[in-house]
């Protein structure tokens, strides 16, 4: 086998090699994506959440905290939150983003979008 054909061969390899990486790669992020938007990992997200938001606020306001999974349609959750309770839960949001995985991240994000639209409107 000559030099050029023996270099070649090895290029080829690489290319394998470097191709079954990339795949396998993008396999896992897409799996992690998947995985963060299940409503039991969201749902987890939402009971750690409310949990630590409740421990942050006063007495008087922890039972006006709650969130609730609908039975049916799983992908939807009713927050049940006083105004006066939103900042606490808006504070756990943002010390747990970090922890979160991708896809979670940005849905606690929308959902801290959405909790601020509704209280401009509110002072309004």
């Amino acid at each position: 086998m000559s030099y050029c054909a023996k270099i070649q061969r090895i290029e080829q390899e690489s290319v394998k090699e470097l191709t079954n990486r990339i795949l396998n790669k993008m396999s896992a992020d897409i799996g992690n994506l998947r995985e963060g938007l299940n409503p039991e990992n969201i749902a987890f997200w939402y009971k750690k959440l409310v949990g630590e938001a409740k421990e942050m606020a006063p007495p008087w306001l922890v039972d006006k905290i709650n969130v609730k999974q609908d039975p049916i349609l799983h992908m939807k959750f009713n927050l049940d939150i006083s105004k006066r309770a939103v900042r606490y839960l808006m504070i756990a949001i943002e010390n747990n983003l970090n922890d979160m995985p991708y896809s979670t991240r940005l849905y606690f994000l929308k959902v801290q979008e959405i909790m601020t639209d509704e209280m401009n409107k509110a002072l309004v």
